[in-house]
């Protein structure tokens, strides 16, 4: 399927600031639910150092909840990145890591509320503000080399930017540009606390995570004018969540997400959206169940956009979930022994 020259892109370095990838391959945030009231156990530590043994540039962990209680995120096995079990449990997977000779960001997350973010006091959203904060000083503090702050799929940070979940009529709403403040602050808190050189990552979605045909923005001006407030507030690299990779985000260019934002911000982006899978995408595979939906396919158009520089480096995330080793297989033209996704991986940690 594919040979050693035709992969070379996505082996080349990468550097930003004082981060340097050795590849431009990442594990892309994917929920587990294997972490006990919140807290990493070994088996999650072995299952991050696997991927950086097996070749992963950088891997950005499963969301981890911020210190500030919710409506929503009733689970109890997802992690945190607050509380001392939590922070050691979290220390020793960047240990593992590091051993292996891989670098980690951590993504760090709030579930929201059910309907709006209407009801939410400026007391509350200064409480909020600061356990973000907290939270990414918590991140530099057990070693992680990055965060990435979600503000995608429907949940707290993108309900402030969508306007069907924020008809607020104080500063936190209004227009496109006004709907950001909010999480231009988390922005703002969140370098506070880890200074200059610490990379802060964002990841934004059009699509939510129960309405996979909703817009943020209709256009590319639009676009602009919703990522300019982010930029100043300090966002080093985007992370643009898409379930097509190949898929335009406007109508008359082909560019995706990633590569309107890197367009007009000028800064990295990574794409993501079924990459190295057959044809459809997360969302399809759990409503069909079928097993062949993670059949591998070839990577041959990625890296042509890739190669074009429409943007700098690609998430991988159910192929990697179902083989530890497809960084090593994809570089080695080892195509024939890529496993496929099933739910089976769901299920497993390893």
């Amino acid at each position: 399927m594919n040979n050693f020259q035709s992969v070379e892109a996505l082996f080349k370095p990468f550097e930003m600031g004082n981060l340097k990838l050795s590849n431009r391959i990442i594990m892309a945030p994917m929920t587990r639910n294997f972490s006990p009231n919140g807290a990493p156990g070994e088996d999650v530590a072995a299952y991050y150092r696997r991927r950086a043994e097996n070749g992963v540039g950088l891997i950005i962990t499963e969301g981890t909840f911020i210190n500030h209680r919710d409506v929503v995120s009733n689970q109890e096995n997802v992690p945190h990145l607050y509380g001392e079990d939590a922070l050691n449990g979290w220390s020793k997977v960047v240990e593992g890591v590091h051993e292996a000779g891989g670098k980690i960001f951590s993504q760090i997350w709030h579930m929201g509320v059910r309907g709006n973010v209407n009801d939410y006091s400026k007391q509350e959203i200064s409480e909020l503000v600061a356990a973000f904060e907290q939270a990414a000083a918590n991140a530099k503090k057990v070693g992680f080399d990055g965060i990435e702050i979600m503000a995608a799929h429907g949940f707290l940070i993108d309900q402030f930017f969508w306007e069907k979940t924020n008809t607020r009529t104080d500063e936190y709403g209004g227009d496109l540009v006004k709907r950001t403040r909010f999480a231009s602050e988390v922005i703002q808190a969140c370098r506070r606390a880890v200074g200059p050189e610490f990379p802060i990552g964002l990841r934004i979605s059009q699509w939510k995570y129960d309405f996979y045909t909703a817009k943020l923005v209709e256009t590319p001006e639009q676009l602009k004018r919703f990522l300019t407030p982010l930029v100043d507030a300090g966002v080093d690299i985007f992370h643009a969540s898409i379930r097509r990779f190949w898929e335009p985000a406007f109508g008359g260019s082909e560019l995706n997400l990633s590569g309107w934002i890197k367009k007009w911000t000028g800064k990295p982006t990574i794409t993501i959206g079924s990459v190295g899978l057959e044809g459809a995408d997360f969302v399809d595979f759990f409503a069909t169940g079928e097993h062949s939906n993670g059949k591998a396919t070839s990577i041959n158009a990625l890296i042509e956009r890739l190669e074009r520089g429409e943007f700098d480096l690609i998430a991988v995330g159910r192929a990697l979930l179902a083989d530890p080793n497809w960084v090593n297989k994809i570089r080695d033209g080892r195509t024939e022994e890529l496993l496929p996704f099933t739910r089976e991986a769901l299920d497993t940690l390893y």
